[in-house]
């Protein structure tokens, strides 16, 4: 029998059983952290090997219950041998004598992971599939990076004025983006290429206005003058022309960068398209690019990004990723605090007030429904805030809140029913009628007036269309049968 390993110094903080593959891999990882590790086997030749590298081993079966005996005390435990019954021994042995010493069991299958689960083991990993997420991750890191050099390179290649195109009435992760993507320019090509960033609509919520003037953001209004002046175009948050963007469907889009995926508007004949619905934010997918290319932050580019990675994430709380998270970290410590706080706390317009009052004292509940007509709205920013104030009334799991400006009705939705996905429900429902869609937790709509938007009394168009409007969302989810069975009108 293999002598048993010397004291090494320092206490320990690992121990590992089963020493094939996995476990000196695990070992070898620890040791570059210059963590003491211990190590138990039943292999006496293995054992001396590992001492030969001078590890600290020991000849154990792990499969008795004085496995622990003699060895060091420690704080976590790796049971990593191929042998399920083996590894399922060890954990009830370690939580038996040990259960304050945090487990890691190798399960050889499902219904084995369960067992080890059971028996007290803090995490059960299967080596398959962590080589396989390892591998995809590798993967979809290499891609970005390649894409990342992909886009500059293409431009510094070009000469002129580079168009970048937000979405309708932008919000701060289509601003954050949109500035993010002319840093980017500015540093692939600072001699021969100049950026004008573009918008159409209103910036009427109150944070968004603070946020463009806090930062200084230079925007202008998108016309068909300003589109003919720029050599080549860019369009952030937004897919594709005529998707909530009033620019003409065949405009030739150069680049597209968007986290959002509509196959009723592909961008035109584009040399360079990043299109990620796992994103939590296009603002994200821009701060990877500058990391990828290793393009300095100043604290204006950070404040913006970090701001637009937050509202689309609704602080980390929608639709975000562990890659948003990092993201966010890196960019945290480039921010300028002061003002990342001013534009968190504007001051609210009376209109945006009168609306959040008149959608609460107007609203109509219906199975878990609420709806809110809150008639004509200059700001049409003010509906999304009263939305995002009545999902939280008591009962309520979906909520719809419209008005009507002098072009458009307007529809914004919030919904925490984890059933309904509220952006396809819209989409499906008033797709055919004008632009539609969102997130599965908030969406919007808006529905063209063409000629009616010459009528003068908007409010009262609006409480005569409405309901015809309305019915096709009710019948999708179900609210028209529900009122005909209740004998409701």
């Amino acid at each position: 029998m293999a002598q048993e390993a010397p004291i090494g110094p320092g206490p320990v903080k690992y121990a590992i059983f089963g020493c094939g593959t996995n476990g000196y891999n695990i070992i070898l990882e620890l040791a570059r952290e210059h963590e003491r590790v211990i190590v138990a086997d039943r292999d006496e030749t293995r054992v001396r090997h590992l001492r030969d590298q001078k590890f600290e081993a020991y000849q154990r079966d792990i499969t008795s219950s004085d496995m622990l005996a003699g060895l060091p005390q420690f704080d976590i435990a790796f049971v990593m041998t191929g042998d399920g019954d083996a590894n399922l021994a060890a954990v009830l042995t370690i939580k038996k004598r040990l259960p304050s010493v945090q487990v890691v069991a190798r399960s050889v299958d499902p219904v084995n992971g369960q067992k080890l689960t059971a028996a007290g083991a803090d995490s059960v990993i299967y080596p398959q599939e962590v080589v396989a997420r390892q591998a995809v991750l590798q993967v979809k890191k290499q891609h970005a990076s390649r894409i990342s050099q992909r886009l500059f390179s293409l431009l510094a290649g070009w000469e002129g004025t580079l168009g970048i195109i937000t979405h309708n009435n932008p919000d701060p992760d289509a601003i954050a983006s949109a500035v993010a993507l002319a840093e980017i320019a500015r540093a692939a090509n600072p001699k021969t290429l100049a950026t004008r960033i573009f918008y159409d609509g209103t910036i009427g919520h109150q944070e968004n206005r603070t946020f463009v003037n806090l930062l200084d953001i230079k925007m202008e209004h998108l016309t068909p003058e300003a589109l003919s002046q720029c050599s080549h175009l860019a369009m952030v948050d937004c897919p594709g022309p005529g998707s909530n963007n009033d620019v003409p469907p065949q405009t030739r889009i150069d680049i597209v960068i968007d986290h959002h995926r509509d196959g009723k508007h592909p961008a035109a004949g584009g040399s360079f398209s990043d299109i990620r619905p796992g994103a939590g934010s296009t603002a994200s997918i821009l701060t990877q690019y500058l990391q990828e290319l290793d393009v300095p932050v100043d604290k204006r580019v950070a404040t913006a990004l970090l701001y637009g990675i937050r509202t689309d994430t609704r602080e980390f709380r929608r639709n975000v990723t562990p890659q948003d998270l990092g993201y966010a970290g890196f960019l945290l410590p480039l921010t300028d605090a002061g003002l990342l706080d001013k534009i968190m706390s504007p001051s609210m317009s009376q209109e945006t007030l009168d609306v959040i009052g008149t959608a609460i004292t107007k609203r109509r509940i219906q199975s878990g429904y609420l709806f809110a007509n809150v008639g004509y709205v200059m700001n049409r920013d003010a509906l999304p805030q009263a939305a995002d104030i009545l999902i939280t009334l008591e009962g309520v799991n979906t909520a719809l809140v419209y008005g009507i400006t002098d072009t458009a009705i307007v529809i914004s939705a919030r919904n925490r029913d984890v059933r309904l996905h509220i952006g396809n429900a819209l989409s499906e429902a008033f797709g055919e009628m004008g632009d539609a869609g969102g997130h599965p937790n908030m969406a919007a709509a808006t529905l063209p007036l063409h000629y009616f938007g010459k009528v003068e009394d908007k409010a009262r168009l609006l409480e005569i269309v409405i309901e015809p409007v309305l019915r096709k969302f009710r019948d999708l989810v179900g609210l028209e049968n529900e009122g005909k069975k209740n004998g409701s009108p």
